[in-house]
C-alpha cells in the first residue's frame, strides 16, 4: 500500500476519533447538572435482616453499610425480621450502625415480625427507630447455651453478663435521646413491646404500615447523633436499592442450614467411607472431603449437641454389623432410628427451636443405610473370593500327574489349567502316573501337592 493511502486512512480516523470525542463533551453534564440531578433522587440502600443473627449475616450487613458509606447514600433501611442470634454478631452490626455516617433507620416489618433478643438491640442503635403496627420488640435477656440447649449459671456470673448487657444499651439510647430506662427492663425484666407501646415509651419514633409510608415520614425528620447533636434527614425523591446476599454470602449462609449441614455430614461421611473401602475410586472421596470440610465449618457456627453426634456414629456401627452378621434386618433398622433421632437433636437452638426436618432426617437416613450395607457387604464378599489371577489361583485346583518323580523323591511333573508344572514329592511320597492331586502351594514353578482322596463305591 502506498504512503498517500496511509496518510488518508490516518486523516480520515483522527476525523472520527474527534468527532467521538465532541459528541461525548457535549453529551456529557456539566458538574452543575449533575449536581443538580443528584440532589432531586435521594438512594435508599435498603439492607434485611431475616432470621437469626449469625456471622455470616453480620459480615452482610456490616459490608452492606461500609458500602452505603463508600457510595454517599442519602439513607440506610434495615428491615427487621429475627428472633435474636449471637452477642458477638450483634456488636458487631451495632458498632457498624454506630460509626456510619449515612444516617440508619431500623423498621421492624412486615406486620407480625419482631425484633427480639440481639434484634432489639440492633433496632435500638439505629438513628431513627421504626415498627410496623403489629409487630414486636425487646425480650432481650441474654442467655447462655451449650450444645444448643440453655444451661442454668451461676447468679454472680448472671448478673454480670445482665449488669454488662444493660451498660452497653445505655451507652447509646441514651445518646440516641430515648427511654433507656425502658430499655433497659427488656434486658433486666425479658420485657416485650408492642409497636404502641414502644412508640409511647420513647424506645421508637414511627409507626408506619409500609416502606413507601416510612419514607414520607422519614423526610425532614430530625434525629439525635452519638454526639449530641442534631441531624434532619432529607428524602426527595427517594429511589431505594435493595441489596442482597453476594454469592460468597449466599453460600455460607446455605451451608449452615440445619439441613443442608446434616447432608453434608452424611455425604461427608459416605465418600470417605466408599472411598476407604473400595480404594482407588477417588470420586466418592474428593466429595466427600470437601463435604465434610463444609459440614466441619457449619458445626463451628452451629449449637451443635453432642448426644446427636453419638446417634449418628451408632447408626453407622449398626450399619457395618448388620451386613457382618445375618440380624435379618434388625440392626439395619435400629441404625435408621438412631440416624433419625441423632439428627432431630442435632442442632437445636432455644431461639427458635430449629434444627434438622424430620423429611431430611428420613430422606438420607434411609438411603445411607441401604448403600452403607451393601458396600460392606461388596467388602466382605471380595475377601473371601478366591483370586482369579495370578499363580495364587492356583491353590485348590486339581491336576494330574504326568512324570512321576524318581522313587527316590525328586521332581515330577503335573498338568493344571492346561499347563506343565513341576511338581516336588518327598522321598516317601509315591504318585504314579494319572494320579490327580490337588495344590497346596505355590514356590516358583514348582506346586506342592497331595493325593485328591476318592470315596469307596458302594457295591
Amino acid at each position: 500500500m502506498h504512503f498517500r493511502t496511509w496518510r488518508r486512512l490516518l486523516l480520515r480516523a483522527s476525523i472520527l476519533t474527534g468527532a467521538l470525542l465532541l459528541f461525548v463533551a457535549i453529551s456529557k453534564p456539566s458538574p452543575a447538572e449533575s449536581t443538580a440531578a443528584s440532589s432531586n433522587a435521594s438512594q435508599v440502600v435498603q439492607l434485611r435482616i431475616d432470621g437469626e443473627i449469625e456471622p455470616i449475616l453480620a459480615e452482610y450487613l456490616v459490608n452492606g453499610i461500609q458500602r452505603a458509606n463508600d457510595e454517599h447514600a442519602g439513607l440506610i433501611l434495615i428491615t427487621i425480621d429475627t428472633p435474636g442470634g449471637l452477642d458477638e454478631s450483634m456488636r458487631q452490626i451495632v458498632q457498624a450502625i454506630l460509626q456510619s455516617n449515612v444516617p440508619v433507620v431500623g423498621y421492624v416489618s412486615p406486620t407480625g415480625a419482631r425484633a427480639a433478643s440481639a434484634g432489639f438491640f440492633i433496632l435500638m442503635s439505629t438513628d431513627v427507630a421504626a415498627m410496623s403496627p403489629g409487630t414486636e420488640s425487646g425480650a432481650a435477656s441474654p442467655i447462655m447455651e451449650v450444645g444448643g440447649q440453655v444451661v442454668q449459671i451461676d447468679q454472680t456470673l448472671k448478673n454480670k453478663i445482665t449488669n454488662d448487657a444493660t451498660a452497653f444499651l445505655r451507652s447509646y439510647t441514651t445518646a440516641r435521646g430515648r427511654n433507656s430506662d425502658l430499655a433497659a427492663t427488656a434486658v433486666t425484666d425479658a420485657k416485650a413491646f408492642s409497636a404502641q407501646e414502644a412508640l409511647d415509651g420513647k424506645l421508637v419514633e414511627v409507626i408506619a404500615g409500609s416502606r413507601n409510608e416510612l419514607l414520607a415520614q422519614l423526610d425532614g425528620k430530625s434525629f439525635h447523633r452519638l454526639n449530641g447533636s442534631t441531624a434532619q434527614i432529607s428524602l426527595r425523591n427517594p429511589v431505594v436499592t435493595a441489596v442482597e446476599m453476594t454469592g460468597r454470602e449466599r453460600f455460607l449462609s446455605w451451608v449452615v442450614d440445619p439441613d443442608v449441614f446434616f447432608i453434608l455430614l452424611i455425604v461427608g461421611v459416605l465418600g470417605l467411607y466408599t472411598e476407604f473401602t473400595h480404594p482407588g475410586v477417588f470420586a466418592p472421596g474428593v466429595i466427600g472431603g470437601i463435604s465434610l470440610v463444609l459440614a466441619l465449618f457449619a458445626m463451628h457456627l452451629l449449637p451443635i449437641n453432642i448426644a446427636g453426634l453419638a446417634l449418628i456414629a451408632l447408626a453407622l456401627a449398626l450399619f457395618v454389623l448388620e451386613a457382618k452378621f445375618p440380624t435379618h434386618g434388625i440392626l439395619g433398622v435400629g441404625g435408621v432410628v438412631s440416624m433419625v433421632l441423632g439428627a432431630l437433636i442435632l442442632v437445636r437452638t432455644p431461639m427458635t427451636g430449629r434444627g434438622v426436618s424430620l423429611s431430611a432426617a428420613l430422606g438420607v437416613a434411609l438411603p445411607f443405610a441401604v448403600i452403607a450395607i451393601i458396600l460392606m457387604r461388596l467388602v466382605l464378599r471380595s475377601r473371601n473370593l478366591k483370586p482369579a489371577t495370578g499363580t495364587e489361583e492356583l491353590i485348590g485346583e486339581v491336576g494330574e500327574i504326568t512324570q512321576p518323580a524318581p522313587a527316590t523323591g525328586g521332581v515330577g511333573l503335573i498338568r493344571v489349567h492346561g499347563e506343565i508344572w513341576q511338581v516336588a514329592m518327598a522321598p516317601n511320597q509315591s504318585l504314579s502316573l494319572g494320579t490327580r492331586v490337588r495344590v497346596k502351594g505355590v514356590h516358583g514353578l514348582t506346586l506342592e501337592v497331595e493325593p485328591v482322596k476318592t470315596l469307596p463305591a458302594v457295591s
